[in-house]
């Protein structure tokens, strides 16, 4: 229960999840209209604009590993399936991760303004044109250029670069200054998301913003700050993401230039973050080009960090992510021998309680000591009554004479939970584990039990542990509380991933077994550890 109210407090209180603000000075709230649309000011380093609805005119693209649909009002990114994910275990439907669904918005824009920028325009994002209206991957690469020509007579060519396996894609503006002018423009990229309320207590999965800066390499940016005030925030490189439970999207530009970070609460119940880059000019009959990468796909720590030095930190293993890195490449290499990973969840489970093994007999051998403590304990409490001072004095010499220490069954628990905190994000955030079959009627780790009864022999394990230590609890009410304690975690482990409840119970069955090796040693040295 305390480990569930602390995922709750560590969502809404993390340190790491309170935005930072620029030092530099904030300029006032401004943005350009542009009919029905909003898009970033150039003059303003802020806040950015509405992204509107896409149009109907869509370029379909299809590879090995993305399905995605561009919008040639803007050439933004409207819809993206990722195919070697499907929705539904087994099914053929891929996990749409971009689009509309369900009453939400989901897209990625990216476009040019400044004063000769054609998103800048008074008459809207710019229409462009492509040479079919369906593409599909065929060899490595597959380049898509988007064609749109301004009224002063500048080519702009906005090339979406596709690559066989890889979720990134290029985005790259070749800008062809055909005036007789020099040409001015910004590049800007963002992400739009409907506003969505926190999970349950069982689903601890971070939905929201996060981005990075040259200091600050993951910082979280959630729904609620968004509302509270924009981000902006000046910086060399970064980059800004959406994450949700197993996948995530990033924008992440060139890292040697100087850049800006902002966000913007929207009208219609959404929120955006984005990164705008320095201003070019490109002289009178000069080509310039320039560039960014858009990350659409899984919560693949090797593939993220890639493309951005910090961008893996967006699998978000929480305060503990220094434990938890190096626990779940040492589960990946599990995996790889065992080729399951149901087998691999025992496996680490089994070699970190054997590794923590010596924390566990110094934790049971304390309580034990405490066990056989009781009686002399209740004998002085009777003798001193009510005078609380003689009381605690004499329980010091006590323990002082017993070579006791009180806290003795306490700290070497508290020394195992960070490792056991760490394993537990290392199972919720990896998506290697997202629908993976373990055997017998376990057929997707990711999902709960469908008979639930991983639950229910976790409650009796459970149980089973409280009936072999040595109760040191001598109020009657808590007494029954801890009775209680296995239905209830019972109950709350009937929604949880069963690999989580996998992972619980062969630590509680390994824990049985420690229990009675350590009462057994401690048995034959004439310690009393029981009645």
């Amino acid at each position: 229960m305390s480990f569930l109210l602390f995922q709750e407090w560590n969502n809404d209180y993390n340190p790491q999840q309170q935005a930072v603000q620029s030092a530099s000075t904030q300029v006032k709230d401004a943005t350009q209209s542009t009919g029905d649309t909003f898009i970033p000011s150039s003059s303003d380093s802020s806040v950015p604009g509405q992204i509107q609805r896409p149009s109907q005119s869509y370029i379909s693209v299809t590879t090995d590993v993305l399905k995605v649909k561009l919008d040639t009002k803007g050439g933004d990114i409207v819809e993206a399936d990722l195919i070697q994910y499907p929705e539904k275990q087994h099914g053929d439907v891929p996990f749409m991760l971009l689009g509309e669904f369900t009453g939400n918005q989901y897209f990625s824009q990216s476009g040019l303004i400044g004063i000769d920028g054609p998103d800048a325009s008074q008459q809207g994002r710019p229409v462009y044109s492509a040479e079919q209206q369906s593409y599909t991957l065929a060899n490595d690469e597959l380049r898509i250029p988007l064609t749109y020509v301004s009224d002063a007579g500048i080519e702009f060519v906005k090339t979406y670069v596709f690559k066989k396996g890889d979720y990134a894609v290029d985005v790259e503006y070749t800008i062809n200054n055909k005036s007789a002018n020099p040409a001015t423009v910004q590049l800007f990229t963002q992400v739009k998301r409907t506003i969505q309320a926190k999970g349950s207590m069982v689903d601890q999965s971070y939905l929201g913003f996060a981005y990075g800066a040259f200091e600050k390499p993951y910082e979280k940016y959630s729904f609620s700050d968004i509302e509270d005030k924009n981000l902006s925030i000046d910086t060399q490189g970064g980059y800004i993401s959406f994450i949700q439970h197993y996948f995530v999207s990033a924008w992440v530009p060139k890292q040697d230039e100087q850049n800006t970070i902002y966000s913007r609460k929207l009208s219609d119940n959404s929120a955006m973050m984005g990164i705008k880059g320095p201003l070019t000019t490109i002289e009178a009959g000069q080509q310039q080009q320039l560039a960014s990468t858009y990350y659409m796909g899984p919560k693949d720590q090797e593939a993220l960090k890639a493309l951005h030095d910090d961008l893996h930190l967006t699998v978000d293993y929480g305060i503990l992510w220094f434990i938890s890195q190096p626990l779940f490449a040492l589960l990946k290499w599990l995996y790889a021998l065992l080729g399951n990973w149901g087998l691999a969840i025992i496996s680490i489970t089994i070699i970190v309680k054997t590794f923590l093994y010596p924390l566990t007999k110094a934790q049971y051998t304390s309580m034990a000591k405490m066990r056989n403590l009781q009686p002399k304990i209740m004998a002085l409490k009777e003798k001193h009554g009510e005078d609380k001072q003689k009381f605690g004095q004499a329980m010091m010499e006590m323990y002082r004479k017993e070579k006791v220490n009180p806290m003795g069954g306490c700290f070497p628990l508290l020394l195992q939970m960070p490792i056991f905190l760490a394993l537990f994000y290392v199972f919720l955030e990896s998506v290697e584990l997202r629908h993976a079959e373990f055997g017998l009627w376990i057929m997707d780790l990711s999902a709960k039990d469908p008979y639930y009864i991983l639950p229910i022999l976790f409650g009796a394990s459970m149980f089973l542990t409280q009936k072999l230590q040595p109760m040191t609890v001598t109020d009657p009410m808590q007494q029954k509380m801890m009775t209680y304690m296995p239905v209830i975690f019972s109950v709350f482990f009937l929604w949880f991933p069963s690999g989580l409840v996998l992972y619980w119970l062969v630590s509680n069955l390994i824990s049985i077994a420690q229990m009675l090796i350590i009462y057994r040693g401690m048995e034959k040295k004439g310690i009393k550890v029981r009645g």
